[in-house]
Formats: C-alpha cells, structure tokens, sequence
C-alpha cells in the first residue's frame, strides 16, 4: 500500500506554469467545459470532486487515471472531494449492451469500505489542502420518492436523456433499458448541486465515455442555481492498436493485491509495447517531462534495453502498492527471466509469481518428464524426453541431463521452477 511517504515525495512538473498545461502534455484532457474559463477558475484555488461506484470490490487501473489525475489537481493547491457512491452503486450506470446485476446493500456498503481506503492510498487527507471522502447515499437517501421527482426529476428533458451515448446505445440495443438504468444520470447530476451547495464544488473530473453523464450536473447546477460549473474528462486509455487499456484477456488489473498480485501488476506494465511506454509514463507516473525526454529517447535509439518499461514497472507498482513490493516483483522478475538468483527471493514472492504461470501440483520426487507434461510446457513423454536430450529444461535454473532424474525444491521452500527452454516457465508446488 502506498504510503503518507510516497505522497510527500510527489510533486508535479514546474516546468509548466498551469496545471491545465501539465494535465494537456500528459494526455489527460480529451474533453472540457470552456477552457478559458477552466483555465481561470484553475488559475485559484478550487474544490472539485471525481466519483467512483462500488460495482466492484476493487478499483481498477482505469479508476487509477481518475485517482492520479486528482493528485495532480491536488498538487496544485486544489480541494479534492473523493466521492464513493453508495447511492449510485446501487443503481449502475448503463453498461453498453445489457443490464447491469443489482447487488444486494450489505455488499454494496463493503464495497463502498474497501473503494474508500482505496482512495486514501493516493491522495492526501490531511494539511492544507486535504481531501475529503463523501458518500451520495448521505443525501440521496434523503429524498423520498414524490421529492426526487418534484425537486430533480422536473428539470430532465426525456429528449435530451435519451440523446445520451450510454442511454442510446441501449435503447437500440436487444435489451433496451430499465427506468432504474435510465435514472442514474439524474442521481449524477444532483450529486454535483449537492456538492455545489454543501462544499462550494465547482468542477468534476471522470472519463470521456462518462461525459453525458458528466455534463448532467452542470445542466442541473445551471438550471436550479444559475451558475456555471466546469468539467475535465481524461480519454479513455487505448493500446497503440485500439484494444481498451487495463484489460488482460478480458480480466482487470486491479489495485487490490488479493485480486491483482504486486508480481503481475509489475508483469503488466512490464510488456508494454514500445508503441504505448511513453504515453503510459506521462498518465502514471510523476516523472517530469525531461526524465520523459530521455526515456522516449531510449525508446527510439535502444528499444532491446526495454529501460522505459523497467521504469514504468517499478513506478506504479510501488505507487500501488509500497517501495518494498515493487522491487520484490522486479527481483522476481529478473530471477525468472534475467540472471537474478531463485533462491535470494522469499517463498511468498516467488509463489505470487509462479501463480501467473502455468503451474501443476505434484508429489515430491516426480519425475521430470512428468512434470513438463502437467505443466503443459510438452504435450506428450517423447516431447519431454526431446526436450531433456537438447538440454532444453531446467530446474530452479539447473539444466537438467537425464529424464530420471527427479523434482526437488527450490532451497528450504515447497515449490520449483521448472523450464523448457529460456522463457517457457512454469512452476510446480509440491503436495504432501
């Protein structure tokens, strides 16, 4: 977990004047209210909120963009408002293709727990500027049924609601959408005037594929109060070939250790493409626009050296999770496929690593013929035995020379690493 020690060594870039200009160098601004007038209100002091639902028991590496670029804002002398939505959470913003499954309260209220600690890991709760954790159920529950609709409902256009790329998306879809779905930018929009009018909130940051939903609270705070509010929506993150970022095969990256390990959340950021590195260093890192400089340079004149990916790796590892954890899954990283040494690393550390692999449980003094066919690192004992003639397996990084020889493990700990050839690993943990 990131630490009150992390976030006093971050700061942002001084070699911009604005913090808007930081935030358009780093890729972070794909849409806005009026820049002028964002560029003035930015130019002093303001306070302003981003929203995370608890549809999840986890934040994700999309959420993490929202997160840095509200410690970024932060940096420059704004009030961020950290808003957990137990009212929304409950309801879901429409999903592109079907109805979202409504999860009962008493999850929804421990996931709005573990996404609020989340939110303290990156950003600052104390000091001057300190942010604030707020939840819309404390005011959405104070509305009946007759008020919501009398108060808020009345200045909602169908029209306009149904103009909505997530609405219309849905409506044209099989599954059409419920009124529950339908209603979730309205419960977006009164979250915004209620944080106008409770904490002189002016401006909300959230994603590009949220803006109807964003642009519903500065319609709603203009139409009830007369006032103009502003919003910054980051772009959604893409690969260099158009695939949406922080997704693995159609599975998260998490911020969470027990759902995401510190191993493969260093592993992900690890093999990014040269194409993508330096985008991914402006959004998720504090490094400056020299130190980006350099390693765009690296990028182009040394691109084998993979520098860029080994520092991107070892940034946002330790910024989700601590120092100690990203150096841990580094040190793992080379001992498996560097030069580093196996047996210098924890069992811990090593497990959450070979649990990435392919893997099989076995008895002790297996064979190794045996193994390489439960680990699927062969499909067939000829493979195996071809396999071993070559010199092509190793175990914990010791070639193996006969197909009699048997499994041991690695030191004093209850598991192996076993290998055919330099990169095809996988891991054996030995029963009994």
């Amino acid at each position: 977990m990131a630490t009150k020690e992390t976030l006093n060594t971050q700061s942002n870039d001084s070699s911009f004047s604005h913090i808007l200009d930081e935030l358009q160098w780093r890729g972070l601004v794909a849409l806005s209210t009026d820049e002028k007038e964002l560029r003035a209100a930015l130019s002093k002091p303001i306070t302003f909120y981003c929203g995370f639902d608890p549809t999840a028991p986890s934040l994700h590496l999309g959420n993490l963009v929202q997160l840095l670029t509200m410690r970024r804002l932060q940096l420059a002398g704004h009030n961020p408002l950290a808003l957990v939505g137990g009212a929304t959470g409950l309801v879901g913003d429409p999903k592109p293709n079907s109805e979202r499954t409504l999860n009962d309260r008493e999850t929804v209220a421990a996931w709005v727990e573990k996404l609020a600690e989340q939110n303290r890991r990156f950003l600052d709760f104390d000091g001057k500027n300190a942010a604030q954790m707020v939840n819309n159920l404390d005011w959405t529950s104070e509305y009946s049924a007759i008020d919501f609709l009398r108060e808020i409902g009345k200045h909602y256009r169908v029209g306009k609601m149904i103009s909505k790329d997530a609405v219309s998306a849905r409506l044209n879809s099989d599954a059409g959408i419920s009124y529950t779905e339908f209603s979730y930018q309205i419960m977006q929009g009164l979250d915004f005037l209620e944080l106008y009018r409770r904490y002189g909130c002016v401006m909300q940051t959230g994603g590009s594929d949220q803006w109807g939903n964003l642009t519903s609270g500065t319609d709603l705070i203009h139409k009830v109060e007369g006032k103009s509010v502003h919003l910054i929506a980051t772009p959604l993150i893409t690969n260099a070939d158009g695939k949406k970022f922080g997704k693995s095969e159609g599975n998260a990256i998490w911020l969470d250790s027990e759902l995401t390990s510190p191993y493969a959340m260093y592993q992900f950021w690890l093999n990014t493409d040269d194409a993508d590195v330096i985008d991914r260093l402006k959004v998720f890192t504090f490094l400056t626009r020299d130190e980006i400089a350099e390693y765009e340079k690296s990028v182009a004149e040394e691109p084998f050296k993979r520098e860029a990916q080994r520092r991107l790796a070892l940034e946002v590892t330790e910024l989700v999770h601590s120092k100690l954890e990203a150096e841990s899954a580094r040190d793992a990283s080379l001992a498996l496929f560097g030069s580093g040494d196996l047996a210098s690393l924890d069992e811990k550390t090593l497990s959450s690593a070979l649990a990435e692999l392919p893997s099989a449980k076995l008895p002790r003094g297996a064979k190794i013929i045996e193994a390489l066919v439960a680990t699927g690192l062969v499909e067939s004992n000829s493979e195996a035995r071809r396999a071993i003639e070559q010199g092509a397996v190793s175990v914990n990084k010791v070639k193996i020379g006969s197909e009699d020889e048997a499994l041991e493990p690695l030191s004093s700990m209850s598991l192996a690493v076993i290998s055919k050839g330099k990169k095809n690993l996988a891991g054996i943990f030995f029963s009994g």
